[in-house]
């Protein structure tokens, strides 16, 4: 019953990004991709979206997303995403989990992430939370701020002192 809803939802969200990058004048083939938010839902709904071609997908919730990764482990080429606000406390999981993580705002997150991940296994993508007005208010890494461990050149660091 609910696959017509998630073929539908899907072929809808695949438009919109078509239509984007259209309207950007980039071509379809240039990587983007969609990837679909399956925090709450049950593993049975990301099933069926797999089934339909769908293999991004993100979670905000930590062992919630654990225990979807162990249920669908046979399905080939999933890429989990991590996308909410990260607590050092769970880092170890999620480097070891994840393929990305969209919510790095602190430099020792990063560090943690980069220390745990296992060396078997590709280096975790990450997005970067940049504080680019210097608010208190706001949350990110300050421009200013160092940023290595990474081995290679982020977009903050193009022109920052990391770049050398």
């Amino acid at each position: 019953m609910t696959e017509p809803v998630i073929s539908e939802s899907l072929a809808a969200a695949r438009q919109r990004l078509a239509d984007a990058l259209q309207q950007a004048g980039r071509p379809l083939s240039d990587g983007a991709r969609l990837l679909a938010v399956s925090k709450t839902k049950p593993a049975a709904m990301i099933r069926e979206a797999w089934h339909l071609g769908q293999r991004d997908f993100g979670e905000n919730y930590v062992q919630e997303a654990l225990d979807k990764q162990d249920e669908l482990a046979d399905l080939a080429g999933i890429v989990w995403h991590f996308i909410g606000p990260l607590q050092s406390n769970k880092t170890r999981e999620v480097a070891e989990r994840f393929a990305w993580v969209h919510s790095v705002d602190r430099v020792k997150i990063a560090r943690r992430l980069n220390d745990q991940r296992p060396a078997a296994l590709d280096p975790l993508d990450i997005c970067l939370q940049v504080n680019i007005s210097a608010e208190a208010s706001k949350s990110g890494v300050s421009l200013g701020e160092p940023c290595r461990p990474w081995p290679r050149r982020c977009w903050p660091c193009r022109d920052c002192a990391c770049a050398d």
